[in-house]
């Protein structure tokens, strides 16, 4: 070596931080991007409030770190200048963060308190937007924030200010904005705040809505006026997070649909009980979503890569799931292949949702039966000749009822496991007590599986609840638990399982009124 020549330490490649808008709480009012963000990231940073269904959809290597609050983490300190040093530290190990906050980063968020040690510290930053509460709040409710008759401006205040802070909100030049107001954190001061506007001259009949854990499982909405929000609060309960609406505007539009008023649970993996909540909220219901089973990798994927190898080998691949055709393909790209290594197989699928997976990965469906579960693939193939090559992509466990009776009729058949379905860890007592208050009409059964963690994690609960199945498989496994079955659908798909609990709606005694306090 030369001996003007050095050598060094490859530099360390600078970090990032993305703060990431997680909306009022529901995953399905994430932004495009925020998912993005969240799948891409080293480490997430969040707030206490953001809901486990929400940290599920970011990777599975990803470090999950909640924001230091609290005397202990952060002494005399201001909370947000230690979650800015946290996020300094993290972006010199060259780290790419999340900092994932509520509602909207730049609404009500401690976010120029965490900037300042990113500033001093040269950490490039991005901002992706989210759904802020008083939006979310307003969508909840059904309450046009403006009107062109009654509010022609929008007013945001907090109900919960800095203590160091050195005057507060003037109520008072508040009521003299025309419009809608909207008061974030609104129910701890309730009874100052609402008092201030009374003094200031707001009429006492001023219609309020209050939404209480805007879009978490125990939502509540409650419609009142100014001059009583605050002995309601008391009366009611109404916990925080809330957000408080209050104006001629602020009335709640009248829920329609067949399933107004009804609250319905989803039980589907993390990411996959979209399209099942929008066809309930479509049909007038509410949703809450908790996760009974969780979608992960085989033990190992040696069988799997040896199946892909020899793919071209087959003359039938039939995939049992949406979740066995991600897997499948996110093998075969892993491994360097493409569509081409399927040689001449043909392509079955068990149902429309695999159907459409498989059109996601630009893969012709050769083949989908008229009924929705093995036994329809099993009469789809009865006209194929004997001594047929069948590769089965599926779950690690479930029925084995295509396999033997492919067998059965002549044919080699080879199975391999994509993924697993693993039972979630029980609920916590509080997470419970949130699925008890939010009023739960009926829970959705989509598997087996998740009946069988349904039995263990809400126990007699399934006895007050209504049930919807999806199939008689999965209503056979319910019954054998003794849970009864209030709704089959006819067809084993999203719709089919929103139209049987619609039709049986239709055929019940209609329920008494509801009192003013709305449960959504």
């Amino acid at each position: 070596m030369p001996a003007s020549a050095t050598t060094s330490r490859p530099a360390q490649p600078a970090g990032r931080v993305v703060f990431v808008g997680a909306g009022p709480g529901a995953p399905d009012l994430l932004t495009l991007r925020a998912l993005e963000c969240l799948r891409k990231a080293d480490v997430v940073v969040h707030d206490q409030l953001v809901p486990p269904a929400i940290l599920d959809l970011a990777s599975p290597v990803a470090e999950l770190l909640p924001v230091p609050r609290g005397s202990e983490a952060c002494g005399e300190a201001n909370p947000g200048e230690v979650a800015g040093q946290l996020l300094a530290r993290l972006a010199r190990e060259g780290r790419s963060i999340v900092r994932l906050k509520g509602g909207d980063p730049s609404v009500f968020a401690r976010l120029v308190e965490e900037l300042e040690p990113l500033r001093e510290a040269g950490v490039p930053v991005e901002f992706v937007p989210g759904v802020t509460a008083a939006l979310a709040a307003a969508a909840a409710a059904g309450v046009p924030l403006t009107s062109r008759s009654a509010a022609s401006s929008l007013t945001i205040v907090t109900g919960h200010e800095a203590d160091d802070k050195a005057a507060g909100i003037d109520f008072h030049s508040v009521a003299s904005v025309p419009g809608t107001l909207v008061v974030y954190m609104g129910v701890e001061q309730i009874a100052r705040w609402s008092a201030e506007l009374l003094d200031a001259g707001t009429p006492g009949d001023t219609p309020v809505t209050v939404v209480s854990r805007c879009a978490w499982p125990d939502q509540q909405i409650a419609v009142t006026t100014l001059a009583r929000c605050a002995a309601d609060a008391v009366r009611h309960g109404w916990q925080p997070p809330a957000v408080v609406i209050v104006g001629e505007a602020a009335q709640p539009l009248v829920a329609t649909g067949p399933l107004a008023g009804r609250r319905v649970l989803i039980t589907r993996p993390a990411g996959q009980g979209d399209e099942l909540a929008a066809l309930v909220r479509a049909a007038g219901g509410g949703c809450l979503h908790e996760p009974l089973v969780r979608i992960e990798p085989p033990e190992s994927w040696a069988d799997l890569d040896a199946a892909i190898a020899r793919a071209d080998t087959y003359d039938w691949i039939v995939c049992a799931s949406a979740n066995g055709v991600r897997s499948f393909v996110e093998r075969l790209r892993r491994t360097g292949r493409d569509a081409r290594a399927l040689g001449t197989a043909r392509l079955a699928a068990i149902g429309p949702a695999t159907c459409r997976e498989l059109d996601r990965a630009g893969l012709h469906v050769d083949l989908a039966p008229d009924t929705f579960n093995s036994e329809g693939l099993v009469a789809a193939f009865a006209e194929v000749p004997r001594g047929g090559r069948f590769l089965l992509v599926r779950a690690d466990k479930g029925r084995d009822v295509l396999h033997k009776e492919l067998v059965a009729r002549g044919h080699v058949v080879d199975q391999v496991a994509a993924y697993r379905s693993v039972p979630v860890e029980p609920l916590d007592p509080q997470r419970l007590a949130a699925v008890d208050r939010a009023g739960v009409d009926w829970i959705t059964i989509t598997s087996s599986a998740i009946a069988e963690a349904a039995v263990r994690v809400f126990g007699d609960r399934l006895h007050r609840w209504r049930v919807a199945s999806l199939s008689p498989i999965t209503s056979a496994t319910l019954r054998r638990a003794g849970i009864s079955v209030a709704a089959e659908a006819v067809e084993a798909t999203a719709a089919g399982l929103v139209a049987a609990i619609v039709g049986s709606e239709a055929r019940a005694v209609p329920p008494p009124a509801k009192s003013p306090q709305i449960a959504r």
